[in-house]
């Protein structure tokens, strides 16, 4: 979710939601779950269609869960998912991750998934995150890093597209090997005690291969990225359905395997806020930062207009 400021380079495209459909609490934020107790609030910043969002309700109970996004349109199918489960502790709205509806403290926990890449400015969305957060608790991160995704069989057509969405990405203000930059982003913002660890999502096999492959080759040439590398004289439309064929190539390999890693941080809410919000370079990172380090893995009621389901009054929250 970028804010509204931002470009979402990948828009929401139906190959693009997908995707993110196909995602879970615990394919992709199995670093924070050990981390929530049954009773807590939290907030989920870029939710999308909330396949996540609504997995995080259901492992808290008797918490409540809140999740925003930028674009409107997308927020209809994450209620449908709520609903479509029954779930009465979650609500949706539109929000900015630079400007939270928010009062200070008002979450446990403050969680972001596939976000900050997106950002022009992701070292003052962390910082915005904190304001939110209650002392002591959690803003929870995970973002992929292209630059290091690999795959087999090689293909120079992946190897292209690999250099034309780290191109494009740059070209309009995010940052694509993101993954990488998560801890140092954190330090910049200010955090005193970082966790950092790693993980993966793996395609492979005769079910996720030709689903992801088809998926790329559809974003290529039918999302606002392939319209981005476009509109940048990036590529031309010919490029694209070359670099499509590549992921179809790819995609009929029974030898097919492709890997993209991702970068996590734990960051724990207890720290003064620093005065430089603007340039993450610029940011000065605190002189003693504790961090720890993980192995990889495989997988006050808000305010601002976002409602409970069950339309109850939250209670607070002491603890994660």
């Amino acid at each position: 979710m970028p804010s509204s400021s931002d470009t979402y380079l990948h828009g929401h495209h139906d190959s693009v939601l997908r995707s993110h459909r196909w995602r879970t609490a615990e394919n992709s934020a199995g670093y924070l779950l050990p981390r929530l107790a049954a009773d807590a609030r939290i907030l989920d910043v870029g939710c999308g269609p909330g396949t996540i969002t609504a997995d995080l309700a259901g492992r808290v109970p008797d918490g409540q869960v809140t999740g925003i996004d930028a674009a409107g349109d997308v927020l209809a199918l994450a209620k449908a998912e709520a609903d479509r489960r029954g779930l009465a502790n979650i609500g949706f709205g539109v929000g900015d991750v630079y400007a939270l509806n928010f009062a200070d403290d008002t979450f446990d926990v403050v969680h972001a998934h596939q976000v900050l890449q997106h950002l022009t400015d992701p070292v003052a969305a962390l910082i915005e995150m904190r304001r939110v957060c209650r002392p002591g608790g959690l803003i929870a991160a995970r973002d992929g890093d292209y630059g290091g995704m690999f795959w087999f069989p090689e293909d120079p057509g992946l190897t292209e597209w690999q250099a034309l969405y780290r191109n494009v990405a740059r070209a309009i203000g995010g940052e694509p090997d993101a993954g990488r930059r998560m801890l140092a982003w954190a330090r910049q913002a200010g955090f005193e005690t970082v966790e950092a660890s790693a993980s993966a999502w793996c395609y492979t096999g005769p079910v996720d291969r030709p689903w992801w492959g088809a998926s790329w080759a559809e974003r290529l040439t039918e999302s606002p990225f392939g319209d981005r590398a476009v509109e940048h004289g990036l590529a031309t439309r010919d490029d694209l359905e070359r670099l499509a064929q590549g992921w179809r190539r790819w995609a009929a390999s029974e030898d097919g395997w492709f890997l993209i890693p991702h970068g996590e941080i734990l960051c724990q809410a207890q720290v003064t806020m620093p005065d430089v919000m603007c340039d993450p370079a610029a940011a000065e990172p605190p002189d003693s930062v504790v961090v720890t380090s993980s192995k990889a893995r495989p997988r006050a009621e808000p305010t601002g207009g976002v409602a409970r389901a069950d339309g109850a009054e939250a209670r607070p929250v002491q603890k994660i």
